[in-house]
């Protein structure tokens, strides 16, 4: 079954205020902690491409809906793009508390 546009464009939306909640953290709640470990850059990398990446899958979703790419590539490349969060910025945001260097 094929998730429709705004389930999609939604959840992207959802992911992208995650990013927004994550970065005001390690902003403000885990500055400190952060910094001790020598970690701060390590956090506003996965935040930036968390945020990039999510506002890559709505712009792309956008795009298929208004007929600008084919609905079905929109689809795949939005899913990918939000896999990618969950991977790329999941692992940085894991190396930010000490996880594995393997898992980088």
């Amino acid at each position: 079954m094929r998730a429709p546009f705004a389930y999609l464009v939604c959840l992207a939306a959802v992911i992208a205020g995650l990013g927004v909640v994550l970065g005001a953290f390690g902003a403000h709640a885990l500055a400190e902690t952060l910094a001790a470990r020598g970690r701060t850059g390590v956090w506003e990398t996965a935040v930036f491409y968390h945020l990039l990446h999510a506002a890559g899958a709505v712009g792309v979703l956008l795009a298929g809906r208004a007929g600008a790419l084919p609905a079905g590539a929109a689809r795949g490349v939005a899913g990918a793009w939000l896999v990618g969060v969950l991977l790329f910025s999941g692992s940085l945001y894991g190396l930010s508390f000490g996880a594995p260097r393997a898992l980088g």
